[in-house]
């Protein structure tokens, strides 16, 4: 054997990771040829001294198939053996034996396991995709809450329509669904439109209202929150607020601080994920010029003082080009990027003014 010819300096560890061997098979052969001793077989192969013998289980088996017992799981039969003074093995037992000739299972059809498809989306520009949810707002009064719709741009996190109402139903959704997309012109299979699994989402009303629209549906995933990240973050933003009342005194109080709130988000948040930027610069394509604001006060502090920016002149950091949904990305040198890219769009901004969709 070329272990027993391998030089001295060679360990036994490295010669066995070279050939591919276990040492528990190399000592075993040792065993053999020196010894004279025949090599171990596995736990599997070996006869257990205990296990039963065919006659025996073949005893077992037909008490199981027998009429009284036919219909019965192991724990029960082996109960009723018990009352009648007799014993023939014990409950696991009886499964390995009826998992060996298979029969151990449900006997019931049971629903094959889901397999829902990962939501993939990806904006390159505003009206691309819209994601919506809906979130909970208490009252004072314990247990009583209200239904916030809100509709997200996903490239620019433009909050394009909301909605408060005392009920969360699908009957709602159409409503917000129907005047939003005439509200913003959006064309017969332009949208896809991105949501989570609730009631409303998968109501068979709102989905036949969106085949109308010719607007495609996205769902989550079942109990998978980061499928619809923007819509759960622009919650949290809305709930970390300083000014948030935490419960609201009634319907027309939350309508009144949500419409404060949402004209803040949209025109005066400079979102961290925008690079700073607004949601609306991003929705309506003023970034530009707001970038080329902010670069000539970098560059006139950068000429008073460069000695303060150790790592060159400072560069005003643009939005990102592509907005995902779960991702497919890949590496490249410099950085991991999206498989898909494309040029940030440049939209008309002239005459544009706070006009978020609002339904009382």
């Amino acid at each position: 054997m070329v272990m027993t010819e391998r030089p001295a300096h060679v360990p036994l560890v490295a010669a066995c990771r070279a050939l591919a061997l276990n040492r528990s098979t190399v000592y075993a052969w040792r065993r053999y040829v020196v010894n004279d001793e025949p090599p171990r077989r596995s736990r599997k192969a070996s006869v257990q001294p205990r296990a039963l013998s065919a006659e025996e289980r073949a005893t077992v088996l037909e008490t199981l198939h027998s009429e009284p017992h036919q219909d019965q799981p192991p724990a029960e039969v082996y109960q009723r053996l018990l009352e009648h003074d007799q014993y023939l093995c014990s409950v696991s037992t009886m499964h390995r034996l009826l998992r060996r000739v298979g029969e151990h299972g449900d006997r019931r059809p049971q629903r094959p396991a889901q397999h829902h498809a990962i939501p993939r989306l990806v904006a390159h520009a505003p009206h691309d995709v819209w994601s919506w949810d809906i979130s909970k707002l208490p009252l004072i009064r314990r247990g009583r809450y209200l239904s916030l719709y809100v509709v997200l741009d996903l490239f620019s996190r433009f909050v394009v329509a909301w909605m408060v109402s005392l009920k969360e139903n699908s009957a709602l959704a159409k409503q917000l669904m129907d005047e939003a997309t005439e509200r913003y012109g959006i064309q017969p299979g332009q949208l896809p439109m991105h949501q989570d699994r609730g009631a409303p989402m998968i109501a068979h009303g709102y989905l036949d209202q969106m085949r109308e629209l010719d607007v495609t549906c996205s769902h989550s995933r079942p109990r998978v929150s980061n499928d619809n990240p923007f819509s759960e973050s622009q919650f949290k933003t809305q709930k970390y607020q300083p000014d948030y009342p935490g419960r609201f005194d009634s319907v027309s109080h939350a309508r009144q601080w949500c419409e404060g709130y949402f004209d803040w988000y949209n025109f005066d948040h400079h979102h961290s994920g925008l690079a700073g930027f607004t949601p609306e610069q991003v929705f309506t394509g003023r970034y530009r010029e707001v970038a080329k604001q902010k670069q000539r006060a970098l560059d006139a502090r950068y000429e008073c003082t460069p000695e303060r920016f150790v790592r060159n002149r400072p560069i005003v950091p643009m939005p990102p080009s592509s907005v995902a949904i779960n991702p497919i990305k890949t590496n490249t040198e410099n950085a991991t990027v999206l498989e898909d890219r494309v040029n940030f769009p440049t939209l008309p901004a002239a005459g544009y003014k706070k006009s978020t969709l609002s339904l009382k």
